[in-house]
């Protein structure tokens, strides 16, 4: 009888800069945490910053595609002033 085993972590050797591994082993010798809880912060706060990126560029395409500010009760409106304007290329031409 076999029983199926699953993996709830994977283990990484990285190397690091002195400089850096220095600073991660202060962290752990100054807190509660041990370096595998350390590397598992940096690496949610990077994500975490790589998320925040993604939001302030889709922000900032978002101010792009809408330059004069219109709101959804505009939506009407504009719709009617197309249709005129539409109209009145078809008339022209006729």
């Amino acid at each position: 009888m076999s029983m199926a085993v699953t993996e709830t972590s994977r283990s990484f050797t990285i190397s690091l800069p002195l400089e850096d591994a220095a600073r991660a082993e202060e962290l752990v010798a100054n807190g509660r945490q041990s370096m595998d809880e350390v590397v598992r912060e940096a690496l949610r706060v990077l994500y975490a910053q790589q998320v925040f990126r993604t939001f302030d560029d889709i922000a900032a395409y978002a101010a792009t595609r809408n330059p004069m500010n219109y709101r959804e009760e505009d939506i009407p409106r504009l719709i009617a002033e197309v249709r005129a304007e539409m109209d009145a290329e078809r008339q022209a031409k006729q």
